[in-house]
């Protein structure tokens, strides 16, 4: 697959009136900032043609470009550029310099696309199709939001978009792109949702109080910064609402029931450990991002633009979690996000005021998981797929490619039918027995592991 690159040009906030002048300042990052990847992250979202013969404007670059101009006048910081203030510390300064648009053609269908290997995430499909920091020789890494649209033989669209983690959360990358699409679709842009930029919602308290165990973010947690990147690959794996219901059921007679996320993170986690030939004895920690929203008093406001986002763990035996009834393997995930109230997410904030000073390898996609570890990411309950620019509502959307081997993304499906896409990066020799385990779900049974 060959993509030519059409146009390259930065947007910058504009109103109807034409007015370009946004709020010149310094936004101030939390530490829930400066503790995620210090990176893009490479999202696409795939589009067809709709099948009457007359669509006007699909996707005109014209109308997109337009759009995203008034969507970056109330997300204005995206428009701006990662910085450092005296002592080094990250930050973003609003200079209105706008957002990188890319407009692309490839040279086959998305079918085409899909027989070569599917949407699965993979460096090639980010290269390909979302813009990176460092294309064409350019240094593009304070950039804080970049998008590329890509047509395809079919009539068909995708839309690359890479959204500085250090700027926005997903939650808060989605509510961008959503207004964008929303403003390019209904004019709307007075009557969208505004963003809350204000941060210090999640400053830390002074003295700190530090009340409970944060080894997520100590180097005792599980992850090396210096040892080498396992290689993996990447694969979808989706879910029929049957499957999953059957998962569900499968602790057997007088099981406890249990939610659709902790039933398919127990079971992704004990066929991680048979895939990978666990030793009954050897210790296993499975990561879970958590969300500080709602688990603040008060809450943050709606549209807090920023990452709210934190970790949260278990560790247990890898015999135990192979051995144990589903719902009993679902306890231990549930047991591992009941805690996180408010005053946890004030000590957490309180104890990363200690460590990012020294944060290199702390970051995520910074430190290299053992190949005893996992970390599941959910994007159930995200508005995924509201992102309708006029045309539709997206096909697919996902990650374009995964950062390590262990990743694993939850990822409900299109249609609104109950499926859910397990997307999983793992070390080539042990994903393929994954897939084996995985689909076999009757009594959620699992082989024996290795002594």
């Amino acid at each position: 697959m060959a993509v030519e690159i059409l146009e390259s040009c930065m947007v910058k906030p504009s109103d109807d009136a034409g007015t370009t002048t946004t709020p010149m300042h310094v936004v101030w990052l939390s530490n829930l900032d400066l503790l995620v990847a210090r990176s893009h992250t490479p999202t696409i979202y795939v589009y067809r043609r709709p099948a009457s013969p007359d669509v006007p404007g699909f996707f005109s670059p014209d109308v997109l470009k337009a759009a995203l101009s008034k969507a970056l006048v109330p997300f204005y910081p995206l428009a701006g550029r990662l910085a450092q203030d005296g002592a080094g510390r990250p930050e973003i300064h609003c200079t209105g310099d706008g957002a990188l648009f890319v407009t692309a053609r490839a040279d086959v269908t998305l079918q085409d696309l899909a027989t070569a290997g599917g949407l699965a995430p993979s460096d090639e499909l980010r290269q390909m199709l979302v813009p990176s920091a460092a294309d064409d020789g350019e240094d593009r890494a304070g950039i804080l939001a970049m998008f590329q649209v890509t047509s395809f033989k079919c009539g068909g669209v995708c839309v690359g978009a890479a959204i500085h983690h250090t700027a926005a959360d997903g939650l808060a990358a989605l509510d961008f792109v959503n207004t964008w699409a929303a403003i390019a679709s209904k004019g709307v842009d007075e009557a969208a949702p505004r963003p809350w930029l204000d941060r210090t919602l999640l400053r830390a308290r002074s003295p700190p109080d530090v009340r409970f165990d944060h080894s997520e973010y100590s180097r005792r947690g599980g992850g090396d910064p210096k040892a080498a990147r396992v290689p993996f690959d990447s694969a979808i794996l989706p879910m029929s609402k049957a499957q999953l219901d059957a998962l569900k059921g499968g602790g057997g007679e007088g099981s406890k029931k249990v939610s659709t996320f902790k039933a398919v993170v127990a079971h992704v986690w004990r066929c991680a450990c048979t895939a990978r030939g666990l030793a009954q004895d050897e210790d296993t920690r499975l990561y879970m991002t958590a969300d500080a929203r709602s688990r603040v008093r008060p809450p943050l406001p709606e549209g807090y633009l920023g990452n709210a986002i934190f970790r949260a763990s278990t560790v247990a035996k890898a015999g135990d979690v192979v051995s144990e009834p589903l719902d009993a393997v679902a306890g231990r995930v549930s047991g591992a996000t009941a805690r996180l109230d408010d005053e946890y997410v004030r000590s957490l904030v309180d104890c990363l005021e200690q460590v990012v000073s020294d944060a290199a390898g702390l970051r995520k996609g910074e430190w290299v998981m053992p190949e005893t570890d996992l970390w599941v990411i959910s994007w159930q309950g995200l508005p995924i797929y509201d992102a309708d620019f006029g045309w539709g509502r997206p096909a697919f959307m996902g990650r374009a490619c995964l950062q390590f081997s262990g990743l694993v993304y939850l990822v409900p499906g299109p249609d609104g039918d109950g499926r859910l896409d397990v997307v999983v990066a793992m070390e080539p020799k042990s994903l393929a027995r994954f897939k084996e385990l995985f689909y076999e779900l009757e009594g959620a049974a699992v082989p024996c592991m290795a002594n």
